[in-house]
């Protein structure tokens, strides 16, 4: 519980915002609120830190193919520089495809014809979705599309 002041309140965002300005909210500093209705934030350490949509691409079902991210309404793909399938496991999860089976790389799935958005993923395995995920700054990388990561999902 916070104190003093409450400057937002009915806070709502897509996603997509650069920063909490950009959200619609009721004006600055109206509210009916108490501090037991304070919100909180809990943020990792990956540098993925917007990740909106997940989808594959050119896979012989819907539950395998390239994987690609949508970031700053685009899509892109991902470097295979350490992919691995704790990485696909999270992807499987996160489309509700059940088990990976395969983290592929070497553009299995076709070449990519988008931004390469992430390289050097490195997810446990246990996380809910890729967001939580470590791996190198949106559009960092050393990588060329015939790297490109996909998954195989059971």
């Amino acid at each position: 519980e916070g104190t003093g002041q409450i400057w937002l309140d009915e806070v709502n965002c897509t996603g997509e915002e650069r920063d909490l300005s950009g959200c619609q909210a009721r004006p600055w500093g109206e509210h009916n609120c108490h501090h037991i209705e304070d919100a909180s934030v809990e943020c990792s350490d990956s540098n993925v830190t917007s990740l909106g949509n997940l989808q594959l691409l050119d896979g012989p079902h819907r539950c395998a193919g390239r994987v690609e991210v949508l970031h700053n309404h685009q899509w892109g793909t991902i470097c295979d520089d350490g992919w691995d399938l704790a990485d696909a496991a999270v992807v499987c999860r996160q489309l509700g495809c059940g088990a990976a089976l395969a983290a592929t790389g070497g553009a299995r799935f076709g070449r990519g014809h988008d931004p390469i958005w992430l390289d050097e993923v490195d997810c446990s395995g246990t996380e809910g979705t890729l967001l939580e995920c470590r791996a190198r700054a949106w559009g960092d990388n050393n990588c060329f599309h015939g790297e490109d990561a996909g998954v195989v999902c059971a």
